[in-house]
């Protein structure tokens, strides 16, 4: 029989864990499913019948099905030679140019929308050249974004993402025993043969965490579509599902289909990973498997890699370019320059009002994580507690439900009488938690790894002295596991600031919006300034973002890609 350390603290941080994770996880989650199979006390399937014999919703989902393959397969075929390239060969500025192929990460696809429409668009700047070239006829642009929107979509979401899908397929093939792909090359294995036989099968396990979660983001995206006008999509359908959640039951059908599906999808990757062997007996020098690229190698990889760069780094171009450009219609690029738009974002009530709040949340959402995060950490290294898979699992689980799914659920079980509770009337507290929920695993992570490297030796002889578990906590623990948990509450705090579905969700009233939808407001105006403005208060964003993420890798190198592994 297993004996727990159960002592004054630890019940009170287990206490703590339990009330956060059955108020905030369990009963919205409840409340939804509730919703959609009944709600009256009976269980029904009715609303999943009517929302599969609704020829909006089946394209909805159907289209939302196509973007998100599409952009897992096409971040796939873009990031496999990147990583080969990256871990197979040694060369002049690879550091440089590692550090640029994860730029993209500091800009979400929803800013980027407004870039790479002002470029894509039928008679944007790309189309503009062509006709000026000769190549395109004026009548006939070419329609670059696609359906309705979607190819922008796609494209967005694929310069977005797949700095994802590489830190895991690179990792995953940075680990590969070199002696392994010796030896096959030796028995005659070569070129797509050596890549199918050994180097594929390996880097299945990195290749499905960066796959699931590029899939889970490009599915569940929504602001990248509201942008491009694209309405039949999942994403777009729960947003317009708000309005009337007391009257249609059909946002909470859709909401479970999602969770449903996501969750689905991710056991079903991890049961698969988990039911294949992928160790390497013996493991040689990885460093060994790099060779030197010389002469035109090295032009090849830097020509390579520096066109991925700068089309991924367009829309960010595009965004910078039109939150200072004085007009900028019909031309290839805008007629005049200036700043009056920063002064617009500066001196406007709301917008300003927007940085602020956005700070405000994300500062209290990291704070919040910190705290979690060290508890749940510290339960998990230093106590044997029961139910500590259970309480992994939760702290894991976020990974792998979409801020579109939390959001939702908060506006429709806490839509009570209780205003500082209620998104309708002050979502402040919501935002705030929501936030902090959907980035837990990045600070649980970052503190796990920091007290797993930490020896207990300096705790116990503090025990010994008569100190107690929480002054040993605070006192010794945490001290030696500093760096690790300003990194990841950097990271929390950066990729809280421009979080999209919560602030679009949540925020219904404008002296709350955070800057994701101070945004999404602006570009909804009658007015000519209204793009360069919005991009003017995405840059501000971008800074923000930018700087925060500096920090973070500063402070935690290498380590910063297992943030980013399902």
């Amino acid at each position: 029989m297993k004996k727990y350390d159960l002592n004054t603290s630890t019940v009170l941080f287990l206490g703590f864990l339990a009330v956060f994770f059955g108020v905030f996880l369990f009963y919205p989650i409840s409340y939804m499913l509730r919703g959609a199979f009944g709600g009256q006390g009976e269980f029904t399937l009715k609303y999943f019948g009517l929302l599969l014999a609704s020829p909006l919703q089946r394209e909805a989902i159907f289209n939302s099905f196509v973007i998100a393959i599409t952009t897992t397969v096409l971040t796939t075929l873009l990031t496999l030679p990147m990583a080969h390239v990256m871990t197979r060969y040694r060369f002049f500025g690879k550091g440089f140019l590692s550090s640029l192929l994860l730029v993209p990460m500091i800009m979400p696809p929803f800013v980027g929308a407004l870039g790479l429409k002002q470029i894509l668009a039928k008679y944007g700047s790309l189309n503009l050249s062509l006709i000026h070239l000769g190549i395109s006829k004026p009548e006939a642009p070419i329609d670059w974004l696609g359906d309705g929107g979607m190819g922008g979509v796609i494209i967005l979401q694929v310069l977005s993402l797949y700095p994802i899908m590489f830190l895991n397929v690179s990792a995953a093939m940075a680990n590969i025993d070199p002696s392994l792909r010796e030896s096959a090359q030796n028995l005659g294995a070569g070129g797509w043969k050596l890549f199918r036989s050994v180097t594929l099968p390996l880097i299945l396990p990195g290749w499905f965490a960066g796959a699931i979660i590029v899939f889970i983001w490009a599915f569940t995206d929504l602001g990248t579509p509201l942008i491009f006008g694209l309405q039949r999509v999942v994403p777009v359908q729960i947003f317009d599902s708000i309005t009337d959640l007391n009257t249609n039951p059909m946002g909470y059908a859709l909401v479970v289909f999602v969770l449903v599906m996501v969750l689905t999808l991710f056991l079903l990757s991890k049961h698969f990973v988990g039911n294949r062997r992928y160790e390497m007996i013996a493991r040689g020098h990885v460093s060994g498997a790099e060779s030197e690229a010389k002469g035109k190698t090295t032009w090849l990889i830097w020509l390579f890699l520096g066109g991925i760069i700068g089309f991924a780094l367009l829309p960010h171009i595009a965004v910078v370019a039109q939150s200072l450009a004085d007009r900028w219609f019909l031309s290839v690029l805008p007629d005049g320059w200036t700043t009056k738009h920063y002064g617009e974002v500066f001196g406007h009530g709301l917008t300003a009002s927007s940085i602020k709040n956005s700070l405000f949340y994300s500062s209290l959402s990291a704070m919040l994580d910190l705290v979690l995060g060290v508890i749940i950490a510290w339960l998990l290294t230093r106590r044997k507690i029961p139910f500590a898979g259970l309480i992994d699992a939760l702290a894991m689980l976020p990974l792998a439900i979409p801020g579109l799914v939390i959001a939702f659920g908060y506006v429709a079980a806490f839509d009570l009488k209780i205003d500082w509770l209620n998104p309708r009337t002050n979502p402040t507290l919501l935002l705030v938690i929501s936030y902090a929920v959907r980035r837990l695993p990045y600070i649980v992570r970052a503190a796990y790894a920091g007290f797993q490297q930490t020896s207990v030796t300096l705790e116990e002889a503090s025990s010994n002295l008569g100190a107690s578990p929480i002054r040993t906590l605070r006192k010794i623990t945490l001290p030696l596991v500093a760096a690790n948990l300003v990194a990841g509450t950097i990271l929390t705090f950066s990729f809280a600031m421009l979080e999209v579905s919560d602030g679009l969700i949540l925020a219904m009233r404008d002296q709350y919006f955070p800057i994701t939808k101070m945004i999404y407001q602006i570009i909804g105006r009658i007015d000519p300034s209204a793009p360069s403005v919005a991009c003017a208060l995405g840059v501000v964003g971008m800074l923000i973002l930018t700087a925060s993420l500096f920090l973070a890798g500063k402070l935690m190198g290498k380590k910063m890609g297992q943030m980013f592994r399902a």
